[in-house]
C-alpha cells in the first residue's frame, strides 16, 4: 500500500472516531463501530493501529501538532499555539470527550506523550552543537517542562468548556505565562 492510500485510511478511520464520539464517550466506542463507520474490515484497522488510543495520538500530531511545526522552527510561538487552539475548538466535541478518557490510558498521556516527542525533536535540532549552561536542562527535561505547561493549560481550557475564553485569548495568557519569571507575575497581579 502506497503512503498515500495509507494515510486516507488512517483518515477515514480518525473521522470515524470523531463522529462516533458526538454520539457517546470514546472509552464506549468498538473498534467494531469504528470500522462500520469507516466501511473498513477490523483487520484494515489493525494494519494501521493497535488499538483506539493510538488512533487518537495520530489525530493529535496529524490535527494539532503537524499544522504547528512550521509555525514553532520558525519561532513563532504565539501563532502556533492559536492555530493549535483553533483547530482543537473546530472539534471541539471530540477533545471535550477525549478528555474524559479514563482507565489504563488518559487523554493527557496521550497528549504529553505526543507534545514531548515534538519538542523534543524541535529542542535536539535547535540545540545540536550547543552546551546547555546547567547540566540539569536536558532536551529531554525542556520538552517534558514546556509539554507539562502547554498540555496543562490547553486541557483546563478544554475542561471549562472553550465558550468563555477565545484561543487567541487563551494562547496569550500562555504565552504571559511561560514568558514571565514567576516574580513579575505577582509583582503584575
Amino acid at each position: 500500500m502506497t503512503q498515500q492510500g495509507k494515510n486516507a485510511i488512517d483518515l477515514v478511520l480518525a473521522e470515524s472516531l470523531i463522529e462516533l464520539s458526538a454520539k457517546k464517550p470514546i472509552d464506549k466506542i468498538t473498534i467494531k463501530e469504528i470500522t462500520d463507520k469507516a466501511g473498513v474490515i477490523r483487520p484494515t484497522f489493525y494494519n494501521h493501529f493497535q488499538d483506539k488510543y493510538e488512533l487518537i495520538e495520530w489525530i493529535i500530531k496529524t490535527e494539532l501538532l503537524e499544522p504547528i511545526k512550521p509555525l514553532l522552527n520558525a519561532g513563532m510561538i504565539f501563532e502556533a499555539i492559536v492555530l493549535m487552539l483553533n483547530n482543537i475548538s473546530a472539534n471541539s466535541v471530540f477533545y471535550k470527550k477525549a478528555l474524559k478518557l479514563e482507565g489504563a490510558v488518559t487523554f493527557n498521556q496521550i497528549a504529553m506523550k505526543c507534545v514531548c516527542e515534538m519538542f523534543m525533536n524541535i529542542i535536539s535540532e535547535k540545540s545540536t552543537g550547543k552546551k546547555s549552561k546547567y547540566r540539569w536542562l536536558t532536551p529531554e527535561v525542556i520538552s517534558t517542562y514546556y509539554a507539562q505547561s502547554l498540555c496543562f493549560i490547553t486541557e483546563g481550557w478544554i475542561a471549562q468548556g472553550m465558550d468563555d475564553i477565545e484561543p487567541k485569548e487563551m494562547a496569550e495568557a500562555y504565552m504571559y505565562l511561560i514568558t514571565r519569571s514567576m516574580d513579575d507575575i505577582l509583582s503584575e497581579l
